[in-house]
C-alpha cells in the first residue's frame, strides 16, 4: 500500500514485540522502529497508549494500535498479502485458542518453573509437559501451526525457539525433548531458520541477562 505511515514503539527484548516485528516483514511493510526504554517510557508511548504504557504499539497513518495479538489481526485486516489468520472461522477461531494457550498458560508456567522452589517447582514442570503434549500433537505432521506457511500461531510461541531453552537453563530442567516432543523439537529448528525470522533474533547473551533481572524481580 503506497503512502502508508507505519511505526512500531517496541523493545528489543519482548517476545510480543517480536511476533509484530516478524509479522511486518512477513508482509513486506516497511516501517520505523522506535526502541522504548522502559524504565524511562517515552512521551510517544504514554500518548499512544496511556491505558496500559506498554510496547508493542503500532502506529498506522498517525492512529495507534496496541497489544501484540490485537497488531497481528490488525496487519491481516489491511494488508492482505501473506495471510497470518486461516480464513474459515473455525480454523480462525482455533489459531486464536492456541496463540493464546501460549501466552496465557505455556509462557506462565514456564516462568514458574524458573522462580518456584520444591513441590511448586515440580508442579509447574509437570504442566508444562502437559502443555508442550498439546502443541506436540497440534504440529504433529505438520510444517508449520498454520500448515504449510508461518501463521498466527506460529508467531506467536515464536518465544519459545529463544527463550524455552533460558528458562530451561535457567530452572536446570529439559523440557523441549527431542524424544518426548520430536514434531515441536523439529518445528522450533525450522521455524528458527525460516527466511523472515532468522535474522530477527536478540543476541542471547543479553537475552539471558534480561530474563535474569526479570525473573529475579518475580521472586
Amino acid at each position: 500500500m503506497a503512502d502508508e505511515e507505519v511505526k512500531l514503539l517496541s523493545t528489543w527484548s519482548s517476545p510480543f514485540c517480536l511476533r509484530v516485528v516478524w509479522a511486518l516483514k512477513l508482509k513486506g511493510i516497511e516501517y520505523e522502529y522506535i526502541e522504548e526504554d522502559l524504565t524511562n517510557k517515552s512521551t510517544l508511548l504514554l500518548q499512544y497508549n496511556p491505558v496500559h504504557k506498554k510496547v508493542p504499539v503500532l502506529v498506522h497513518n498517525g492512529k495507534p494500535v496496541c497489544e501484540s495479538f490485537v497488531i497481528l489481526e490488525y496487519l491481516d485486516h489491511i494488508w492482505k498479502q501473506n495471510r497470518i489468520l486461516p480464513d474459515h472461522p473455525h480454523d480462525k477461531a482455533m489459531a486464536r485458542f492456541w496463540a493464546n494457550f501460549g501466552d496465557d498458560k505455556l509462557l506462565h508456567l514456564f516462568t514458574m518453573t524458573a522462580i518456584k522452589h520444591d513441590k511448586e517447582k515440580e508442579e509447574a514442570f509437570e504442566a508444562v509437559l502437559e502443555c508442550l503434549k498439546a502443541l506436540e500433537e497440534e504440529v504433529k505432521g505438520k510444517k508449520f501451526f498454520g500448515g504449510e506457511e508461518i501463521g498466527l500461531v506460529d508467531l506467536s510461541i515464536g518465544w519459545l525457539v529463544n527463550l524455552g531453552s533460558l528458562f530451561e537453563e535457567t530452572a536446570d530442567l529439559k523440557m523441549l525433548d527431542e524424544n518426548r516432543f520430536p514434531s515441536l523439537v523439529k518445528w522450533i529448528d525450522r521455524f528458527s531458520k525460516a527466511p523472515i525470522i532468522k535474522d530477527e533474533w536478540p543476541p542471547r547473551d543479553k537475552l539471558a541477562l534480561r530474563l535474569h533481572l526479570a525473573l529475579e524481580s518475580l521472586k
